[in-house]
């Protein structure tokens, strides 16, 4: 695979996608469009998607023989299936492949990939593209899903520059909005305040029994609030139980600032509620105003 960047761009022959759900085939269509010389193997367990995804040409060829024939393996699997699934493949990919994971928590398989992948002669790098929908599977997959949004990458020790320089190419060509280099603790710290306490706390919130009840009573926020609420729970627990160290520390936070509020509303003191909510109305202000 030559990864070297060329003016803002970097080449590819031929991308290996393991798991044709909503992240890989997604990622399957996006390379078909953006790069159209390049071939495209998709692999999944169900053979209906990897013929779905033939006839809709997200992918060029079909089955684990022709992935492992990739100069570069995307890994769009759950984090232990994705450990497990390199681990047992190393041995039949090329001396020299790019392999990626898509997973949501990097920790855990940079550890276990990072130092198997160099032993064997293979590239590691760990990636997150920060983009979904609160539906899974293939049918709901896009080739616009990615694009705007934030590819992370968490590069190994044996990761060079040339290599990311080569990678932050690639992904701009998909269209990505911006590529982030950063390590897979802090990767996983961030994760657990973005998307993983988002989700259990809109999960928790939807099982309010007013909820059975509220419609013509909501609006933006309810709709706002409940979006993520349904999701792949097979897929969403092990996520959390992955990252249980930094998600516990988020849902330790949260219960406290919701104590403070909670406290204030029972004994009835204006001042401090309103200080309270003041406090997070101007946080989330000053946030806004620095992120333009």
């Amino acid at each position: 695979m030559e990864m070297e960047p060329k003016g803002k761009e970097a080449s590819m022959k031929m991308v290996g996608i393991v798991g044709l759900g909503l992240i890989g085939g997604s990622m399957a269509k996006t390379v078909k469009r953006c790069m159209a010389d390049c071939v495209v193997a998709g692999y999944d367990l169900d053979k209906g998607v990897e013929e779905k995804a033939l006839r809709d040409g997200a992918i060029d060829r079909a089955g684990v023989e022709a992935v492992l024939e990739a100069d570069f393996i995307m890994v769009a699997l759950y984090p232990r299936q994705t450990v497990e699934f390199v681990k047992q493949h190393a041995h039949a990919m090329q001396a020299n492949t790019l392999v990626m994971d898509l997973c949501g928590v990097k920790q855990l398989v940079c550890r276990e990939l990072g130092p198997f992948c160099a032993d064997r002669g293979l590239r590691f790098v760990g990636g997150h593209p920060m983009a979904g929908r609160e539906f899974s599977g293939y049918d709901y997959t896009l080739s616009s899903l990615f694009t705007g949004a934030s590819m992370i990458l968490t590069p190994t020790e044996a990761s060079d520059e040339a290599l990311l320089e080569g990678l932050k190419g690639v992904f701009r060509l998909l269209e990505f909005g911006k590529v982030v280099v950063t390590t897979a603790e802090n990767h996983d710290k961030m994760i657990a305040f973005t998307s993983q306490l988002a989700h259990v706390v809109s999960n928790a919130y939807i099982k309010s029994p007013e909820a059975d009840r509220h419609n013509g009573y909501s609006a933006g926020s309810y709709k706002d609030l409940t979006r993520v609420a349904r999701l792949n729970e097979v897929m969403w627990a092990e996520l959390f139980l992955c990252n249980q160290g930094p998600l516990l520390d988020e849902i330790d936070t949260i219960i406290e600032n919701l104590q403070k509020v909670r406290e204030a509303i029972a004994e009835g003191d204006a001042g401090q509620l309103k200080a309270l909510l003041k406090e997070g109305s101007d946080r989330k202000r000053a946030i806004d105003l620095f992120a333009e």
